[in-house]
């Protein structure tokens, strides 16, 4: 879920940023689709981009041949250059946008290999369709809910099924990165399509944009996990301020890290009235990072030699990070990235190693999500896919399920045969729209998560 990261060759770093961002921002928000030339043949790739506050971007790579899904894509504007930078892919694109043609043309950069690379822009896709919206057969509200803890304002959307109410409640929380409301990645609009599918059921849903993106304040980077609580806090109390919100059936569904963000919520005063956890995480944040980069370098074949060299080094990189002071952690990591590119400019370096000491990242480091699982009381649903690599069931779902029935007994655990982290099917099963296959949130899980939360309100 703040971050959130399936991600062909892979180096070893986890965010770059450099330069300021353009004086008037580039009309750069949406999808940016294109063939990169391989060995062999071409790959279709498609970079999702999303303007945050200040002038800034998020982007995230999707590579559907390589299993390639959701990677953190550093954008850097300078004019009408723009520089994409793909760390954990060790892949670099320097193009310039041509505004009127709506295309990016420039060169990609991986392992030594400069390929020229065109990208056509195409609109985010709205939810559902990708034409003309029909309106949905349920209320639907944007709104804003203030976090008082943080200061902030939420910017989200309210749906409720037709009919007076009051009914039962959930709150959608985000994985890693800075997201939209809907979940938008590339074609595919996860949180969207799941609020639309249980409140089509009876089940009322608010989902918020992250800090600092769309209509949220705050900035994503320098926001903790444990911080992102209050988010959740501030938007469950909105829901009981609603006369169509039965008050005591409000629940929190998270994806990822957003998952780890509602069990800490659920351990606090006030807490939701149960959790829905979606491919959760249950290890620390050190080890999730380092599984996840030795996944993707498995995935693209690379050799065990050099898989175990990148884990090191990047261990060792976190190490430095979270027992160093920062001026002196910001130094030693700076210059092992110019000794590990050589060709990498001193400044790119400094503002990239600044990006991975955020205050986000050196708390995730150390987070151990479950460290206060002994807190939570409420019904959990534990749910996970067989084809996530991001945060395989074994590992992940595995230690939550472990710490979470020995103190709670209203824990429930399944793991989904062929679902990805993004609870997607195999490709073979998206649905077929305009002669293109789109992907889906799995029809299984939704269902199983309606029952689930159904059940719930029943035995009450």
């Amino acid at each position: 879920m703040t971050r959130r990261l399936m991600w062909a060759v892979a180096l070893l770093w986890q965010g770059w940023l450099a330069g300021a961002p353009a004086e008037e921002p580039l009309p750069l928000g949406g999808l940016w689709k294109g063939k990169l030339p391989v060995l062999g043949g071409q790959l279709d790739l498609t970079i999702s981009v999303v303007p945050l506050a200040g002038g800034k971007y998020f982007a995230a790579l999707d590579v559907p041949a390589q299993k390639v899904s959701r990677m953190p894509t550093e954008v850097t504007v300078r004019g009408d250059s723009v520089l994409l930078w793909m760390p954990a892919a060790g892949s670099r694109y320097a193009a310039r946008l041509d505004v009127v043609k709506r295309e990016l043309n420039g060169i990609w950069t991986q392992a030594g290999i400069k390929s020229p690379v065109r990208l056509l822009y195409s609109p985010m896709p709205t939810l559902g369709t990708s034409g003309t919206r029909l309106a949905p057969p349920y209320r639907e509200e944007d709104v804003m809910f203030h976090n008082p803890v943080s200061r902030l304002n939420m910017g989200a959307t309210l749906t409720v099924p037709a009919g007076p109410g009051p009914f039962p409640a959930v709150v959608l929380v985000s994985d890693l990165g800075a997201q939209d409301r809907d979940g938008t990645v590339g074609d595919y609009a996860m949180m969207g399509s799941l609020a639309d599918y249980l409140t089509r059921r009876g089940i009322a849903v608010l989902r918020y944009d992250d800090r600092g993106v769309g209509q949220s304040g705050g900035s994503t980077a320098t926001a903790t996990t444990a911080m992102l609580v209050s988010d959740v806090q501030a938007a469950i109390n909105f829901l009981r301020s609603r006369l169509e919100v039965n008050i005591s059936r409000i629940g929190v569904i998270g994806h990822g890290e957003g998952a780890n963000v509602a069990l800490l919520a659920a351990g606090q005063p006030l807490p939701p009235a149960f959790v829905v956890s979606l491919a959760g995480y249950g290890l620390t944040g050190e080890q999730t990072l380092l599984q996840q980069q030795v996944a993707r370098q498995r995935a693209n074949k690379l050799s065990p030699l050099v898989v175990q060299a990148a884990y090191e080094r990047q261990r060792t990189m976190y190490e430095i990070i979270r027992q160093t002071n920062p001026p002196q952690a910001q130094a030693i990591v700076s210059n092992m990235m110019r000794q590990d590119q050589p060709g990498l400019d001193p400044g790119e370096a400094q503002a990239a190693a600044q990006q991975l000491l955020s205050p986000w990242r050196h708390y995730f480091l150390s987070f151990d999500p479950v460290a206060e699982l002994d807190q939570v009381r409420c019904p959990v649903l534990l749910l996970s896919g067989t084809a996530d690599l991001e945060a395989p069931a074994d590992l992940h779902q595995a230690a939550l399920e472990k710490e979470l029935k020995s103190v709670n007994h209203s824990t429930t655990a399944r793991r989904l045969p062929g679902l990805n982290h993004l609870f997607q099917p195999p490709a073979s099963e998206w649905t077929l729209m305009n002669g293109e296959m789109r992907p889906l949130f799995s029809p299984v899980a939704q269902e199983i998560i309606r029952e689930w939360i159904t059940g719930l309100v029943a035995k009450k």
